[in-house]
């Protein structure tokens, strides 16, 4: 049978959809290659956050060219969205789509395996475009994703992604829950709810339904163990989410806020719709009614005209909200976007020195934070990846474990007792299953 393999770059959402186009593809006879066997078909799901990622599209798209000269190479993604022609140029590529319409990958595909040709580039435009319905029936990691929302409408100064994924739009509610319940039945110890501005979901929908009630819907049915949410924005945090969800027990206690910055000057440059305050305050609110949270964030370092005491000013957000881990970048300058354009570009050197610097800080807090989760006792986990006699593991804040088992349990929820912490690992040892 004709084999086909994916290849993702960048966020959750994409890794969700290149399953959604596999799983098309082998529902018409495909089968999935394996790790290092050629395929005779390959989607790669591309990124445009950075130029660094859309330079990796363009070498994995070549990679997998190299492998099977003879395969049909489908693009799709945010970069294609952006750019087409750049992709369609490339020798060997068959296929070309952007955010929307990836479901009909799979029957454009077949056509051209019939020796039916069609149009290189599908590319639409995402305006006025729903919600495109796709669906994953299993997953092979612990951790399953469901893509709940699609589009961003911040359109933040530096940010290429509101272009290439158009506004937001919802999946219906009873879509939402029909595939987090088919994948919990199916044996997922946790479910991701994710999307590109997540906490926006629902915004076009008609009906009194937001993430917090969609939240509180799939707790209270009582099918899914366990539910993680994608990454926040900070706004999105306030009273009424924080009232809708204080009861769900299903709920882990991790929370996922793109903060950026902590200079309330830098975040207006940005087109941020919060300031340090309001951030502050969410983040308080989120810890006095949700037990045990536990927060995460991105931080960007060299933004046009940030100076030192704007640098600073992240460096004592971190500290205050004492973010359990924090991935820290430097700002990359994209062409088309507003801040590409802006005066006081931050030199190379200096991004550099401000990423070694917060990444110091963050590890340090970080550390703290750790002390507080291993002094606290007894922790849930699901146990991942298994190597030398040891497990992977994360628990419901989201603090990764290592955790001496036997093989042949991955997937399964444990009780771990910590013992120590070392290089952002808490070191447990095994207690009892949890089931």
């Amino acid at each position: 049978m004709p084999k086909v393999s994916g290849y993702t770059l960048g966020c959750k959402v994409s890794q969700y959809e290149t399953e959604a186009i596999i799983e098309s593809l082998l529902r018409l006879g495909y089968t999935r290659a394996g790790e290092d066997e050629p395929a005779d078909v390959y989607v790669i799901n591309t990124c445009t956050v950075t130029a660094e990622s859309d330079r990796k599209s363009r070498q994995a798209v070549r990679r997998c060219i190299g492998r099977n000269p003879n395969a049909i190479i489908a693009v799709c993604g945010c970069y294609a969205q952006r750019a087409p022609e750049e992709l369609a140029s490339i020798d060997g590529v068959d296929l070309v789509f952007g955010t929307d319409g990836k479901m009909q990958i799979a029957e454009a595909v077949a056509a051209l395996a019939s020796g039916v040709s069609g149009a290189k580039i599908r590319v639409t435009s995402l305006e006025g475009r729903p919600f495109e319905p796709m669906s994953i029936t299993s997953c092979s990691r612990t951790r399953a994703y469901v893509k709940i929302e699609d589009g961003c409408e911040c359109r933040c100064s530096y940010c290429a992604i509101s272009a290439a994924r158009g506004p937001v739009r919802s999946k219906r509610p009873e879509d939402v829950i029909s595939e987090v319940e088919a994948l919990s039945r199916g044996g997922a110890p946790e479910i991701v709810l994710t999307g590109i501005e997540t906490g926006s979901y629902g915004r076009d929908l008609d009906g009194d339904i937001d993430l917090g009630s969609l939240i509180a819907e799939l707790d209270r049915r009582g099918e899914c163990r366990s539910i993680r949410l994608g990454s926040l924005a900070p706004e999105l945090c306030g009273e009424s989410f924080v009232e809708s969800i204080r009861g769900a027990r299903a709920l882990a206690p991790h929370f996922h806020l793109s903060m950026q910055s902590g200079s309330d000057r830098i975040l207006g440059l940005m087109r941020r719709r919060y300031n340090r305050k309001m951030a502050l305050e969410n983040i308080s609110r989120l810890r006095e009614n949700i037990p045990g949270a536990c927060f995460t964030t991105d931080l960007m370092v060299g933004f046009p005209g940030e100076t030192e005491e704007d640098f600073m000013q992240t460096v004592s957000l971190v500290r205050e909200a004492r973010f359990l881990d924090a991935h820290v970048f430097a700002y990359s300058r994209r062409a088309g976007t507003v801040a590409a354009d802006m005066k006081d570009q931050v030199p190379e050197s200096v991004k550099r020195r401000r990423s070694a610097e917060l990444i110091a800080v963050k590890n340090e807090v970080r550390d703290s934070v750790l002390d507080g989760i291993v002094s606290a006792g007894e922790l849930d986990a699901v146990l991942e990846s298994y190597s030398d006699g040891r497990y992977t593991a994360h628990s419901r804040q989201f603090a990764e474990i290592s955790v001496a088992a036997e093989a042949g349990a991955t997937g399964e929820w444990v009780r771990v007792r910590p013992l120590h912490h070392k290089d952002g690992v808490i070191y447990a040892e095994l207690v009892l299953s949890n089931e």
